[in-house]
């Protein structure tokens, strides 16, 4: 009797182990899980093709407006830890049943900590509320290198052996991106105080580090009222400004009533681009061909 209910309790600690291991393993440290595309490249810069990458926002969709597809939870599933930008609208609606799809993942804002650009800031004790922040930080060198300091140290946690070859690559990054800041800031400076008008204001934090001054069709998110689109329209004309730059992920009828008023042109941009380095090149070059 003895005997057999040694038996049983040795079997009950072998499948309680095997249950645990299986559950570490469905949280596999391979896989992590990022919001838009130019931080999967940063990832990448960081630890090569270490990692498995589930980019949740696809090409062409919307930060704001995006719906997770049911077989994007797999992936998710999967995830050791989920890099989220810090503020995109996608982010804030799908946060709980992000979360709920894997309860071991590790949810890190990447963005927390920077100068953010918001439309109300208090401090409440211990802790500054905000409201309205815009997004788009990933488009600005300066805080690219704050943001992937962050995922640095969650890789390093991930894969410890790996500490050396992630930090040096982390500082190669760096260096790229303050070579990047320098070539940009060289060729823009000419152009400070010069205004551009977009559709959706998602170059906020690149017209903040070059001295340029952004201006958008849209408002607080809502597409413009007449009066708006009007103002835009004079200031335009005013300041001889014949192009208006416009997300692919956007709807162009509001943008061409207003090219068509200033008789000038739509230039499609894509701040979401996964080739990061060249993209804000190429947007600084077609900003200056067009000032």
């Amino acid at each position: 009797m003895k005997k057999i209910i040694l038996f049983l309790v040795v079997a009950l600690v072998v499948t309680s182990c095997g249950s645990e291991k299986s559950k570490k393993k469905q949280v596999g440290s391979d896989v992590v899980t990022v919001s838009i595309l130019p931080q999967q490249t940063f990832v990448k810069k960081i630890a090569g093709d270490d990692f498995q990458i589930n980019v949740l926002i696809p090409p062409g969709s919307s930060p704001a407006a995006y719906t997770l597809l049911p077989s994007q939870l797999k992936d998710i599933s999967r995830s050791a830890v989920w890099f989220r930008i810090g503020y995109i609208g996608f982010e804030h609606s799908w946060k709980d049943k992000i979360a709920q799809a894997n309860t071991n993942m590790k949810v890190v804002n990447i963005a927390d900590g920077l100068d953010l650009i918001a439309d109300k800031m208090e401090q409440h004790g211990d802790h500054v509320h905000i409201e309205g922040v815009d997004p788009h930080v990933w488009l600005s060198p300066v805080m690219v290198k704050q943001m992937t300091k962050r995922i640095l140290d969650e890789l390093i946690d991930l894969k410890p052996e790996k500490t050396a070859e992630y930090k040096a690559n982390y500082m190669r990054f760096v260096k790229e991106c303050d070579e990047l800041n320098i070539e940009l800031s060289n060729k823009l400076n000419p152009y400070k105080g010069r205004k551009f008008i977009v559709f959706h204001p998602s170059l906020s934090y690149y017209a903040r580090e070059y001295g340029l001054e952004q201006y958008s069709l849209e408002s607080g998110g809502k597409e413009p009222t007449p009066q708006h689109l009007k103002n835009m329209v004079d200031m335009a004309h005013q300041e001889n400004i014949k192009t208006i730059y416009i997300q692919s992920e956007f709807d162009r009828d509001h943008a061409r009533v207003f090219a068509n008023e200033i008789g000038g042109e739509i230039i499609q941009v894509w701040p979401l681009n996964p080739e990061w380095e060249d993209n804000l090149r190429n947007m600084t070059d077609i900003l200056i061909q067009n000032f």
